[in-house]
């Protein structure tokens, strides 16, 4: 009887010495994780695990226990207090913050208040709400990228009237763009799987000073999920399911992810399958977009047959699925090493706007589509916290690439396709490094090696005898390389006032040997050899707790690529590009000026404005082969053209956000982005920059109690006139609607949708929404593909 007594005693005193406290969500009741709990009164500090939990034992007795987290507002209780409420207490989350950790700007977390950079944020919860298909429609989400599309396999994002080549992608800090990213709309954003991010962030304006050529008009830096490690004995296991329609494309999406972590090792494990239909457009709109005949093979003679709805944008359906998996090792405190393997993969698609094309009375091509996207990486990453002289923290990051992607294409009652396939072996190492001098400065600094093998490959298949024969590739057998060093520096002057500045020195390379098999150029290769210096300069003035100035001044360049130098197309009907090997680097000059103001609990208010100049810009411009200014190509007697540093372009503009506490959980904010973009011309006359899109933003009303999350948005875009389109779109009458007078122009747009996301059970979720409500037929400024019509859209995720 003793024993049971004294059991019973070591059982109570067991309970009062590790008293757990529960950590809620005010709004949503969910457990929060990395709490920090602390006292004046006591040296010891208490961390909530992913239960919301932490031992509060040491504690007992105190009256000023906070409870903190960034993104929410701190908390003071005393014991008794939280006695009385059986050891639960719930955080509110920040309405407005000023101080969002952001990684983007030079590659290591930092506060935004001391980031001169104006940079947009998309959270997990973001991105579930959205519910988007791609990255490229996760991007769009944001309200500060405008993404134009020629198909439904691909969206090219546009920043402060730049695209493609003159942006930068990031993967897990891994550079994305290879040596043939190209001039023209690019889809390389679709391999990356929105399912799989752990946020996203968009960083505007010029940033090659951190991540070398291409980053001028802004970088989109992508993170996926990181292995998370179990903080006792037991193995942490966190995973999700989710299972996803949408009506307008009768989209059927699967995905699954898992995280297993010990104290030392973690691993994430995730999938995704995609199945896209046909798109279908909205009903009340420009009829200039309806196409109601689609091209058919009846016995070895290519016929137009009309389509049933003519609202079917086909072809435009395709498949895709996206693999995962990561491993993580933290033997100790000072080291943390991971590998990531990700692969993507999607089917052969239909290029929708070479389908709109027309030659006299019938279809131009019967055959124009993309052949399977394939996209892999391996990485290693290794990090290393140490006080040494040289640095606090060290990140090593080598990573393989291997890119491959095609084009088919077959002109209409024509027995020959032409194949051509690109496969871009990419490696890269970088090494950054971030050191604490004082307690006012803070040193960035690092160097990167890239290297692209390009291969390319043609051939032309007949499909009546299915002979098979070589033909012409789209680009030289290439290799482009470039080192780069760079040096970052950030000092407090004062409590309100930091500064930044940075210089970095670019070498690169190139070397392209040309096959005249097919064309009789006046050279067999192409050289580069040469280096770029840029840099830049800014400041964060905090003028109070609650309004900060942020200025920038900084440069940029694009290397020459592959696809620059070498590319032989077909840009337009009567127009051919050739290569031209005498092409050097483009730079940029960009000045940004912003400011955030909050008032009270209420209002938030950002404004930046922004100028950037272009000089030596690559353009494509008339030219001549042997002397002759018109060669006979693919059949067709066309213009010779090729890019040259032949043009001066600028782009202003300003963009805006505002948010608006409503209280009792409702919320309502608005992004407006408006850019105007002028290019020099070859007789000097200045033409509207074709990447400088028009004005357009997004309106959200949001509501969030406990479980339920809704919102209400409107998306717009307004329109631009023919005579504001630029020069080189003026005459793609296939893409855009006609005016009253016949001319090419892009009309205005809005959708209103619904989004709304319930938690009805601890481990289930179901999200849904029903996106353009009034089935508008609108298509974004320069895409070829219209928008969807009215969306329902259904998932349900399972939490474990």
């Amino acid at each position: 009887m003793r024993v049971i007594i004294l059991m019973g005693m070591l059982f109570s005193i067991s309970l009062s010495m590790a008293q757990k406290v529960t950590v809620l969500d005010k709004t949503t009741f969910d457990p929060i994780e990395f709490v920090q709990i602390g006292s004046k009164g006591a040296q010891h500090v208490a961390i909530t695990n992913a239960k919301g939990e932490a031992d509060v034992s040491a504690f007992k007795g105190l009256n000023d226990i906070i409870f903190k987290l960034y993104g929410y507002e701190p908390k003071e209780v005393n014991y008794e207090t939280l006695k009385a409420n059986d050891f639960k207490i719930e955080l509110t989350a920040s309405v407005f913050m000023m101080n969002e950790v952001v990684i983007s700007a030079n590659k290591w977390s930092q506060i935004s208040s001391d980031v001169p950079y104006k940079v947009s944020s998309l959270s997990p919860k973001d991105i579930a709400l959205q519910n988007p298909q791609t990255a490229a429609d996760l991007l769009g989400t944001s309200g500060d990228v405008f993404i134009q599309k020629s198909q439904q396999g691909g969206g090219s994002p546009m920043i402060r009237g730049f695209a493609t080549n003159r942006l930068l992608y990031t993967i897990d800090g891994v550079r994305m763009n290879t040596a043939i990213f190209r001039g023209g709309n690019i889809q390389n954003v679709i391999s990356l799987d929105p399912l799989a991010m752990e946020n996203a962030e968009v960083l505007f304006g010029s940033s090659s000073t951190i991540y070398g050529s291409d980053a001028i008009g802004g970088v989109m830096s992508f993170q996926t999920l990181k292995p998370q490690f179990s903080k006792d004995d037991q193995p942490y296991v966190k995973g999700k399911a989710m299972m996803r329609y949408s009506s307008a494309n009768q989209e059927n999406t699967g995905h699954f992810d898992v995280n297993v972590g010990w104290q030392k090792w973690a691993i994430v494990t995730s999938v995704s399958a995609n199945k896209y239909g046909d798109l279908r457009q909205g009903n009340h709109g420009p009829d200039d977009y309806l196409k109601s005949y689609n091209v058919q093979r009846i016995d070895s003679v290519d016929v137009v047959v009309n389509q049933e709805d003519e609202l079917l944008q086909s072809p435009s359906a395709y498949n895709q699925v996206n693999l995962m998996q990561k491993v993580r090792f933290a033997p100790n405190e000072k080291w943390d090493i991971e590998y990531g393997f990700h692969y993507s993969e999607t089917s052969a698609y239909g290029r929708y706007d070479r389908h709109l094309e027309v030659k006299g009375d019938e279809p131009k091509y019967a055959e124009w589509g993309y052949g399977p996207q394939k996209w892999m990486m391996n990485q290693l990453s290794i990090s290393n916290f140490s006080d040494n002289f040289l640095y606090d923290q060290m990140s090593i990051k080598l990573a393989h690439q291997d890119f491959v992607e095609s084009r088919i294409d077959r002109k209409f009652n024509n027995d020959i396709r032409r194949n051509r396939e690109e496969n871009v072996v990419a490696y890269s190492a970088n090494a950054d490094f971030s050191k604490r001098i004082g307690k006012n400065n803070n040193l960035f600094y690092g160097l990167e090696y890239i290297l692209n093998d390009v291969n390319s490959t043609g051939i032309q298949e007949n499909i009546v005898t299915g002979d098979v024969t070589a033909s012409a590739s789209r680009y030289p057998q290439s290799q482009w390389q470039s080192f780069g060093a760079y040096i970052n520096d950030e000092h407090k002057l004062t409590d309100r006032f930091t500064l930044q500045a940075g210089l970095r020195y670019t070498h690169y390379m190139l070397n392209a040997e040309f096959d005249n098999s097919f064309y009789a150029f006046p050279f067999q290769e192409a050289k580069l050899n040469n280096g770029a210096l840029t840099g830049g300069i800014g400041g964060v003035y905090s003028i109070n707790e609650k309004t900060v100035l942020r200025f920038n001044a900084s440069t940029a360049f694009r290397s020459p690529n592959v696809d620059d130098i070498g590319k032989v197309f077909d840009s337009e009907p009567g127009a051919v590009v050739i290569p031209n090997p005498d092409l050097s680097a483009e730079y940029a000059y960009n000045f940004d000026l912003g400011i955030t103001k909050v008032v009270g609990n209420v209002l938030k208010l950002d404004l930046t404005g922004y100028y950037t100049l272009l000089e030596n810009a690559i353009v494509r411009r008339d030219y001549q082969l042997n002397g002759a200014d018109s060669i006979l190509y693919d059949g067709t007697l066309s213009q010779v053209q090729a890019l040259q540093n032949a043009a001066v372009a600028d782009v202003y503009g300003i963009q805006a956000g505002v948010e608006i506490n409503l209280s009792k959980g409702f919320m309502l904010t608005s992004k407006f982005n408006y850019q105007m973009g002028e290019e020099e011309m070859d007789d000097g006359s200045v033409s509207p920059s074709r990447h400088a899109a028009p004005w357009f933003g997004i309106t959200r009303l949001k509501y969030n109690y406990r479980k339920l999350s809704l919102e209400v948005n409107a998306q717009y875009q307004g329109e631009r006139a023919h005579e504001d389109l630029s020069v080189s779109e003026q005459g793609k009458s296939d893409i855009y609607a006609l005016d009253e007078n016949g001319n090419t122009y892009s009309p205005s747009w809005y959708t209103v949708n619904l989004k709304a996301m319930y938690q009805f059970h601890d481990n289930f979720t179901v999200s849904g929404g029903l996106e353009n409500i009034t089935d508008q037929r609108y298509r974004p400024y320069s895409s070829g593909l219209s928008g969807a019509g009215r969306n329902f859209v259904l998932s349900l995720i399972a939490n474990f």
